[in-house]
């Protein structure tokens, strides 16, 4: 069994392959301290399991996780200080098979790994315990159910909306008449059920531009 640990902190990547080494006394553990080098060990090497920060130089462990999922055998597991459901989502979008907290690893290593070996995926017990996160995680999944019902001409308005655009100057930006783009921001706010009225649809946008912005990206 090959681990890879990926981490910019020295302190941090010890504690973690001691633990490690106690709970797989066999197996190879290996460091690197950025992104970049991270990814180059999968591509080459393929470890078992993978453990990526988030915040690392050079790439950080989301994008190693978009570059490598499902193109190698290596179980991608997102290590992070960042205990909320927005992450998580971020991590699970871009391929990762499991999302810990640092404050837990300990207590929780062997059942993330035992979880991987059989095919499951692994959520850090605090934010699947969390209200918050499960809010947080219905909420994204309400509102892409919502923006799924727009056209690709409607998105492209709402986008603008959110980067406070007015009427007419989207309507140059997309080549129509600033009475179609009224008629555009009409239809968003009746799939949407917002009133049209009192800047109602531009305070959804901005309320919401994290989700909006990820929205159709492949």
């Amino acid at each position: 069994m090959t681990f890879l640990i990926a981490d910019d902190h020295p302190i941090f990547r010890s504690g973690l392959k001691s633990l490690l080494e106690n709970a797989f006394p066999k197996a190879l553990i290996i460091e690197k301290e950025n992104g970049e080098e991270a990814e180059h060990v999968i591509k080459d090497q393929q470890p078992d399991y993978a453990f990526l920060d988030i915040d690392m130089p050079k790439k950080n462990g989301l994008d190693v996780c978009k570059t490598c999922a499902d193109k190698y055998n290596t179980k991608l597991i997102i290590l992070t200080m960042y205990n909320d459901g927005e992450m998580l989502r971020k991590a699970m979008n871009n391929g990762a098979n499991a999302y810990m907290v640092k404050d837990n690893t300990s207590d929780e290593l062997v059942e993330c790994i035992e979880s991987l070996k059989v095919g499951e995926k692994y959520w850090a017990k605090s934010l699947r315990k969390s209200p918050k996160v499960q809010q947080e995680l219905k909420d994204y999944k309400d509102i892409s159910e919502n923006l799924e019902t727009l056209t690709e001409t409607e998105l492209k308005t709402l986008k603008l909306v959110g980067q406070k655009y007015s009427s007419k100057e989207i309507a140059e930006l997309l080549f129509v008449s600033p009475k179609s783009v009224e008629n555009y921001r009409s239809r968003i706010c009746k799939k949407l059920v917002l009133d049209a009225r009192n800047n109602s649809l531009l305070i959804w946008v901005l309320e919401h531009r994290n989700i909006i912005e990820e929205f159709g990206k492949e």
